[in-house]
C-alpha cells in the first residue's frame, strides 16, 4: 500500500495544495499561503508565506502567480517568482464573497465563491483584475474544474452543476446531477466526472451526453470523503 515518505507542518489548516516543478503551494487557512519546498521529498520544508488577509480555501498557480480562493477577503493574486518572499499583486472581492475554490484558464480566474454560486474574473492585469461573468448555482459551490468550454461545480447539497463557459459575460446551465450526499470536490478525466461527495463517498458520472448525466460507480469510503483528483 502507500507509505508515506515524508511530512511537513504548517501553521494553520492545509486546506488545498497545488503542485509546481520543487514547490507545493498550500491554503492554509487563518495562515494564508504557505510555499513548500519538495524537491526531497523525505525533506519537504517550508521556504516562504503570504499571510492572506481572509482564510485561504483553495489555490491553483499560473506561471508566477498564485491565485489564492481566501474565503471573505475574495481572490488575492500572489507573486511566487520568488519563493522565499511571496508578495500580493492584486485581488478581487465583492461584499458577498465566500471564496472557496479557483481554477485559472489563460488569462480568466474561475472562482467558486459559496453561495454565490462562480464567478468568473479577468486576470490580465493581476493588479487590477474584474469581475466578467457569474452564475448564481443554487447550492453551496466548493468547488469546480475546467473542462473545455464547461465548469463543473460541486455544489454542496444540490450535486454538480455542468455550466457553460464559452461565453464569460453569459453563463449559463446546461444539466446537473444531484449526488445523494454533499458534493465539496470534483475532477475530471476525459468523460467522466469524480466526486467526493462527503458521507455518500466517492461518486462518479458519465458527462459523455450532457442530455443525460449518469452515475456508473461509487465508492463508499465509510467517512467523510472532501478531497478528489484524477
Amino acid at each position: 500500500g502507500p507509505v508515506r515518505l515524508g511530512r511537513c507542518d504548517v501553521s494553520g489548516s492545509a486546506n488545498g495544495v497545488y503542485v509546481l516543478g520543487d514547490y507545493a503551494y498550500v491554503a492554509a487557512g487563518v495562515e494564508g499561503l504557505r510555499v513548500i519546498d519538495v524537491s526531497d521529498p523525505e525533506n519537504p520544508h517550508e521556504v516562504g508565506y503570504y499571510d492572506t488577509p481572509g482564510t485561504a480555501y483553495g489555490v491553483y498557480v499560473s506561471g508566477l502567480l498564485a491565485f489564492v480562493a481566501d474565503g471573505g477577503a475574495g481572490l488575492r493574486i500572489i507573486d511566487v517568482s520568488d519563493p522565499f518572499n511571496p508578495h500580493e499583486v492584486g485581488y478581487y472581492d465583492d461584499v458577498w464573497c465566500n471564496s472557496k475554490e479557483v481554477y485559472v484558464v489563460g488569462t480568466y480566474a474561475y472562482v467558486a465563491d459559496g453561495g454565490e454560486g462562480l464567478k468568473v474574473v479577468d486576470v490580465s492585469y493581476p493588479t487590477n483584475p474584474e469581475e466578467v461573468g457569474s452564475y448564481n448555482t443554487p447550492g453551496d459551490a466548493c468547488d469546480l474544474y475546467i473542462r473545455g468550454t464547461y465548469a463543473y461545480v460541486a455544489d454542496g447539497e444540490m450535486g454538480v452543476r455542468v455550466v457553460d463557459i464559452s461565453v464569460p459575460g453569459d453563463l449559463h446551465e446546461v444539466c446537473y446531477y444531484d449526488t445523494p450526499g454533499y458534493a465539496c470536490c470534483v475532477s475530471v478525466w476525459e468523460f467522466r466526472v469524480y466526486v467526493a461527495d462527503g458521507q455518500a463517498g466517492l461518486r462518479v458520472i458519465d458527462v459523455s451526453n450532457l442530455q443525460n448525466l449518469i452515475e456508473i460507480g461509487y465508492y463508499d469510503a465509510l467517512t467523510d470523503v472532501r478531497g478528489v483528483y484524477v
